[in-house]
């Protein structure tokens, strides 16, 4: 294989890296498009390192995975020009009814050497940046977790005619079980406990949140001007969009997370599409809740709210689930704006030039 690679040398090689968990599959094509040779390497730093660093500067695709955050940080470091596809838009591998290691390292390759915008090219955050993002991953799985055993533990004790009185966070403060009869109080505590000591970890990880942003992220202090952004919405948005300058316009934010409608515009027919639910749905639902405390009772008086009360005007019940909607994607964009302007917030902003 090395000495095949090593006559093409002087041209411009062409990979297409299927990545795998235990072992990925590539293909190399040469300046004429040919297959000069496909193989399989163990999916390890070592393997990567030592298959890829032997070969000439080459152009490099592979899809977006588990895996290709740090597979495409160590490419690049060795020196090949690295394209990461956007997996959902590959569509030739995605929806192939001959789903092959092999053919789909072979597809990658030619629609890399051919034209790299066919394959939508994905920009991975930093190695830094990934890891502070999974402190609020971690944190995210045990929110998942306790909110998991809450159900089961209320759905248990209904099943037994009795009931976990008051809401979750009484069940996570307070020593529900003396609520319970003494049969059902042994079967449950040991679930009760696990809220509680989940309760605990959640807590500490929000102190390493709040901390991170405040030593690490001085841009957090300008996104949480906004009622109803806080640390952890600020620190995912940083951290998921890494660089604000990436967008050309703060709208295109918006976009990027996934709360754009989708457009199918066909001759006369423009129908109304749903959000296309792109980009990070991480990020996404934590600013739909934010959308919800701003528009909910304790929301302070601002342009996103009183925005919203037009917008829920048209279509009862429907309008209020596009209003929050709509709220999400406006406040994506101006939290954008002030990440790159670094300006004061002014929550009536629209509303006094307006009237000025």
């Amino acid at each position: 294989m090395k000495t095949v690679i090593a006559e093409v040398r002087t041209e411009r090689l062409t990979i297409g890296l299927d990545l795998g968990d235990k072992s990925s599959a590539y293909c190399v094509l040469d300046g004429s498009g040919a297959v000069v040779s496909e193989q399989k390497v163990r999916t390890t730093p070592k393997a990567l390192s030592d298959c890829f660093s032997g070969m000439a500067i080459s152009r490099i695709a592979l899809e977006t995975g588990t895996h290709s955050p740090w597979i495409s940080r160590l490419l690049s470091a060795i020196g090949h020009e690295v394209i990461v596809a956007n997996a959902r838009h590959v569509r030739l591998i995605a929806q192939s009814r001959q789903k092959d290691d092999r053919l789909d390292a072979r597809t990658l390759a030619r629609l890399a050497r051919v034209d790299p915008k066919l394959l939508s090219p994905v920009t991975h955050r930093s190695a830094q940046a990934q890891a502070d993002l999974s402190l609020i991953r971690a944190r995210a799985a045990l929110v998942r977790s306790r909110a998991t055993l809450i159900n089961t533990a209320r759905g248990l004790v209904k099943t037994n005619g009795e009931r976990l009185q008051g809401s979750s966070s009484r069940i996570i403060k307070s020593d529900v079980s003396m609520d319970l009869s003494p049969a059902l109080r042994i079967s449950m505590e040991p679930v009760l406990e696990s809220i509680k000591a989940l309760t605990l970890q959640i807590r500490e990880y929000n102190r390493k949140i709040i901390a991170l942003g405040k030593t690490s992220y001085p841009e957090v202090s300008l996104l949480t001007q906004v009622h109803g952004v806080g640390p952890l919405v600020a620190l995912t948005y940083i951290l998921t969009l890494e660089d604000p300058y990436r967008f050309a316009k703060s709208r295109d934010a918006g976009c990027y997370i996934g709360l754009q409608p989708a457009r199918r515009n066909s001759g006369s027919c423009q129908p109304q599409l749903h959000i296309t639910k792109e980009g990070d749905p991480y990020l996404r639902s934590l600013l739909v809740e934010s959308a919800h405390h701003i528009l909910g009772p304790f929301g302070a008086d601002s342009d996103l709210r009183r925005w919203r009360l037009t917008l829920s005007a048209r279509g009862a019940a429907l309008g209020k689930k596009r209003a929050i909607v709509g709220v999400a994607r406006k406040l994506a964009v101006v939290l954008h704006h002030l990440w790159v302007t670094g300006e004061v917030y002014q929550p009536l902003h629209q509303t006094t030039v307006a009237t000025a």
